[in-house]
């Protein structure tokens, strides 16, 4: 934006402020979030979505019907369904981590053969993604509670009773 001579500075517009509520429920949804292997969850249950997808999808290119039907259809159906389930389970069950990280790999190396190709090659890269990720996540370990250090300790000297 130019400035005129004569002019003042155009005016920043005021940002929205957020209202208690929003900010309560934007940081419990942080804290949840941490508490967890979300992106993992996020990663394998959106896996699961071009995998059940290309299956069943009929599409019209240039009034040329395209069906990537195939006898795979119950199995690419299988597949995605469990991707989503896995992916849900570690959003709720953090400590099912590395059971739903190596399923959701072996579930998605097994989409590329059965179902066209993992979905394109997007349902297998995005599950790799989300079952790597859940193997290698650990939970916050907590801090160890030390007393401050002008607190005297309660522990007697070596020798004394």
């Amino acid at each position: 934006m130019f400035l005129i001579p004569g002019r003042p500075e155009p005016a920043e517009r005021p940002r929205p402020r957020l209202t208690a509520a929003a900010a309560r429920a934007r940081h419990r949804f942080s804290t949840w979030r941490g508490e967890r292997p979300f992106w993992a969850g996020l990663f394998t249950a959106t896996a699961g979505l071009p995998i059940l997808y290309w299956p069943y999808a009929n599409l019209d290119l240039g009034g040329i019907p395209l069906a990537m039907s195939t006898t795979s259809g119950a199995g690419a159906l299988i597949i995605g369904v469990l991707l989503i389930t896995l992916g849900l389970t570690l959003w709720y069950h953090p400590h099912l981590r590395m059971f739903a990280g190596v399923a959701a790999l072996l579930l998605t190396l097994l989409s590329f053969p059965v179902a066209n190709f993992g979905g394109l090659f997007l349902g297998l890269i995005t599950g790799l993604i989300g079952g790597s990720l859940a193997c290698s996540w650990t939970p916050v370990a907590a801090e160890p509670s030390t007393p401050p250090a002008d607190c005297p300790s309660t522990a007697a000297p070596a020798g004394e009773s």
